[in-house]
Parts: structure tokens; sequence; C-alpha cells
């Protein structure tokens, strides 16, 4: 072998040039197609690459488009919610300012019915209940109340007798006398309704018994005497022998002060007053809340002025 290769070598050095020159010209074909190749494999992705940035300008343009468009849409609708704000805001104001109006119309309704009430309930109330009479004002003969109460034996000092009360201010009374025996107190009714006539025939035999002078101290001519209203008692209690001189040194009397008022009861004779002599069994019906304001302040029915009086007559049952 070896001795052919040498001899193919001195024979034939063209052909062995040749061959070079053939494998080196197939290694640069080769080259050149792996070149080429690479080449329009580099142009393709170049045109890729082109194509997908334009593609991306595109998309980029029309995302910047978009979000200008809702950026004007967002802006629209903040404008939006901006003027609905303030239509609430006025419509809230204008509700406020409708409410202060009905507010203050229904303040105005209230005060014209309480008002109106008022006028109807006065209209309603006798005005005489609470005038000034022993010695003051004068009740005719015809005058008697609208309408009048039994009050019950078991009230009656005297179970055999009958008396009767305006019918309005029996339920006071009734409390007053319940709530003193609920307390271990004995009071009872000795007299209380009284008419024109009868007070004229009691004005009479007190006359002739006692004399006109002392008969004055302590009895009012008829028509001046608060028992015609109907809102005028004399409370008597056991101990006394079914008398009245004594009253005030009883337990009945004490109580009497300290309660009475609850039940719109006031004492119309105290001491040093410039009508009758004390009468501390002699109370008159003025209504709780009158009767209270004399209780706080420690003054008496006929020491006030007759308008001052008129203002609690609304408030007399």
């Amino acid at each position: 072998m070896r001795h052919w290769r040498g001899y193919f070598l001195k024979v034939h050095p063209l052909v062995y040039l040749a061959l070079c020159i053939l494998f080196l010209s197939a290694a640069v074909i080769y080259a050149y197609i792996q070149l080429f190749a690479l080449r329009n494999q580099v142009l393709s992705l170049t045109s890729n690459l082109a194509s997908t940035t334009a593609a991306l300008a595109t998309t980029s343009e029309k995302l910047a488009l978009g979000l200008s468009t809702v950026d004007q849409k967002a802006a629209e609708l903040s404008s939006t919610l901006s003027a609905t704000q303030q239509k609430i805001v006025e419509t809230q104001s204008g509700v406020e300012s409708v409410r202060t109006q009905v507010g203050g119309f229904e303040q105005q309704v209230g005060a014209i019915t309480t008002t109106v009430g008022t006028l109807e309930k006065l209209s309603k109330t006798d005005p005489e209940l609470l005038q000034k009479y022993s010695k003051i004002f004068f009740l005719n003969e015809h005058y008697a109340p609208e309408r009048v109460s039994e009050i019950p034996k078991e009230y009656l000092y005297d179970e055999n007798g009958s008396e009767v009360i305006h019918a309005q201010v029996w339920p006071y009374l009734k409390m007053l006398l319940d709530a003193a025996k609920n307390e271990g107190v004995t009071l009872y009714i000795k007299s209380a309704y009284r008419s024109f006539d009868e007070q004229k025939a009691l004005k009479g035999a007190y006359t002739v018994t006692y004399g006109a002078g002392t008969a004055n101290q302590f009895s009012a001519d008829q028509g001046y005497s608060e028992h015609q209203l109907g809102t005028t008692v004399d409370f008597i209690t056991t101990g006394l022998g079914g008398q009245l001189a004594g009253f005030d040194t009883t337990q009945a009397y004490q109580w009497l002060v300290a309660h009475a008022h609850k039940f719109g009861f006031t004492l119309s004779y105290p001491h040093n007053n410039t009508y009758y002599i004390f009468e501390p069994w002699h109370w008159r019906y003025v209504g709780v809340e009158l009767a209270t304001y004399l209780q706080n302040t420690n003054n008496h029915f006929y020491n006030l002025e007759q308008r001052t009086i008129d203002e609690y007559l609304v408030t007399l049952f």
C-alpha cells in the first residue's frame, strides 16, 4: 500500500492538487450555503421583528387611543358625578329647607291647634269657678253647677244625710279621701254644695243663734258663699263630737295642709285673712296647678289678683 501511495503521489500530483481544490471548493460551497441559509434566517427574523414591531406600535397606538378615551370617559364620569353630588347636596338642602318649613308650619299648626284647644276648653269651663266670692263677687239665686255628683254615703260624716258636689270636682275629691284613708287618716265630708236658698236659710239660722255680727264672721251671705259653686267642702273627722271647732288640732287637718294641693284643693280662709275667721275645715277646689302654685309659694287664693287667678282656668280640670 505504501508503495502505491507513494507512487500515486509521485505520478499524479495534479490529481492530488485537483482533489484538494475540489475539497476546498466543496467546503466553500457548503459554507456559502450555510451562510446563505443563515442570511435568510436573519432576514426572516428581521422581517418578523419588523412586523412584530409594527404590530406592537399599532397596538401601542390603539392602547394609547384607548387610554385617552378612557381618560376622557373618566373625566366625563367625574364631571357627571360631581354634578350629581351637587344636585344631591342641593336636593338635600332643598329637602332640609322643606323640612324646616314643614317643621315651622307644623309648629304653627301645633300652636294654632293648642290655641284652638285652649279656647275650646275655656269656652266649656265655667269662669265663675275661679272667681273671688266671699264679699267680693256675687252669685245670683239662679246660679248652680252645670252638673253635680252625689257623694257616696261612705264618704259622709252623716250617713243619713245627702251631699252633692260639682261633677268634675268629684273625681279629685274622691282621690283625696281615698289617699287619706290609705294613710290611716280619718276624713269625712261635713258639707258640700249649697244652693242660694240653702245658704240664705243657713245664714238666717246662724244670725238668730249668734247674732248678725258674729254670724258675719264665719258665714257668708247668700250669693257670696263658695259652697254655691259646688267646688267647696267642709271636712270633719272623728273625736270632735260632730263639731268643726278644733279641726285644726287634728291629724286630718295636718294631712290636708301637706297633701290637699296634690288633688287641687286649697284652704280658703287661713289665719289672718280679711274675710272670715280662720276656717281650717273649709277647702275649695281650684285645680291642681293653681293649688300647687299656692302651696309652693306659701300664698293664698284671695291674696292673688283675679287676672292672675284667671290664667289657671284652662288647667282647672
